[in-house]
């Protein structure tokens, strides 16, 4: 269990907001739920943004097939015991 808490978006500005309510409905679609890693991630929205690039950029590299790809989530996965 997590120590941070998730972030509760009353406490945020109007754009930081919207901004979270975007990234949330996108998580929720990939994964079926917002995780945890977004939810921490959330206090601090420029590291989320960044994190959302390097996701986006790793998505949309073609230089190694697909299946490779989802073989090492997987594997790094489960080194590190995560859940997902």
């Amino acid at each position: 269990m997590s120590r941070i808490v998730a972030l509760d978006l009353k406490t945020k500005g109007l754009f930081t907001r919207g901004f979270l309510r975007f990234i949330y409905f996108m998580t929720r679609r990939k994964v079926g739920r917002v995780v945890m890693p977004v939810q921490a991630m959330a206090h601090q929205p420029r590291v989320l943004w960044g994190y959302g690039m390097m996701e986006d950029s790793l998505a949309h590299c073609h230089l190694v097939d697909e299946a490779l790809k989802e073989l090492a989530q997987v594997r790094v996965a489960t080194l590190v015991g995560c859940p997902f």
